[in-house]
């Protein structure tokens, strides 16, 4: 039996360094992904007239540019002429907050249709169509906490260490384009080793561009390193902080500014996706 509801989660990139950038715009990075437990929920209904719907409406986002809906007509074009789908989004993940949940979306709605449709393409099939729809979405669909490079698609699943974090949202949704076009936006930074990492080296490029457009991100930023060591998570406009146990974070969460919105979360190194349904995106993987 499927489930009634299919899990998109957030994720976390813990540093980002941009390397580069190639002639067609895309910019070439190193970054870690770990994903958290703030899921989107995610209902789907066949249909067989070949209709792809979406029963829900994301504020500021144009229906048909909805990366739920184009996940499912870009699987139907490749694996499926026949059957539809009524997709219903619950949205948790704040838009604009840089913890993929657009890109999250999308990945579920492939996961839940490569088996609702009985299509049988395996992980990797199922990760370079979404590699059509944005570099995030990769990491998604094969579920695995990752180092990634290139434009974000070349994954080497790391057991991460999994504290837990204070995530904080301004309330200051930050599109991506616009901090990847800032001309101010660092673009040669050294590459580093996972090690590197590991062991300390979590620069966020992105960080200066963000802090001085957005100005609540810059504040909120400032307001929690006063607590922890403070990062922006991917172009923002979430921040967060790790901490060793659940008490300091929700001791930390209680006092956040109530202009903001405080979310407390384990870090994960398989995504509740994954987690719920291995057998279905862990074959072939």
């Amino acid at each position: 039996m499927e489930p009634d509801s299919w899990p998109a989660p957030a994720k976390l990139n813990l540093c980002l360094r941009i390397l580069g950038q190639r002639d067609d715009g895309y910019h070439l990075l190193q970054t870690a992904f770990q994903f958290l437990d703030l899921c989107d929920d995610i209902r789907i209904r066949l249909r067989r007239d070949g209709a792809i719907r979406a029963l829900h409406r994301l504020p500021g986002i144009d229906p048909e540019k909805d990366l739920s809906v184009r996940a499912a007509r870009l699987l139907q074009r490749h694996g499926n002429r026949f059957l539809g789908a009524d997709i219903r989004i619950k949205k948790r993940i704040p838009i604009g907050a840089g913890l993929g949940g657009g890109s999250s979306d999308a990945a579920t709605v492939l996961v839940a249709l490569n088996r609702l449709w009985a299509l049988g393409y395996e992980t990797e099939r199922l990760a370079a169509l979404g590699l059509e729809m944005g570099a995030d979405v990769p990491v998604f669909v094969r579920g695995e906490a990752a180092w990634a490079e290139g434009v974000g698609e070349r994954l080497t699943p790391v057991p991460f260490p999994v504290p837990w974090y204070l995530v904080i949202f301004p309330n200051s949704p930050v599109p991506t384009a616009e901090v990847f076009h800032d001309p101010h936006l660092t673009r040669n930074s050294r590459p580093i080793r996972i090690s590197d990492f590991l062991a300390g080296d979590v620069a966020n490029d992105c960080e200066g561009v963000v802090r001085r457009r957005y100005p609540a991100v810059a504040d909120a930023l400032g307001w929690l390193r006063s607590f922890g060591n403070g990062r922006l998570t991917g172009t923002g406009s979430c921040v967060f902080a790790d901490f060793a146990s659940k008490r300091e974070a929700l001791a930390v969460g209680a006092r956040v500014p109530s202009r903001w919105q405080a979310i407390v979360s384990r870090g994960y190194n398989l995504s509740p996706l994954r987690a719920a349904m291995p057998a279905q995106i862990g074959d072939g993987g």
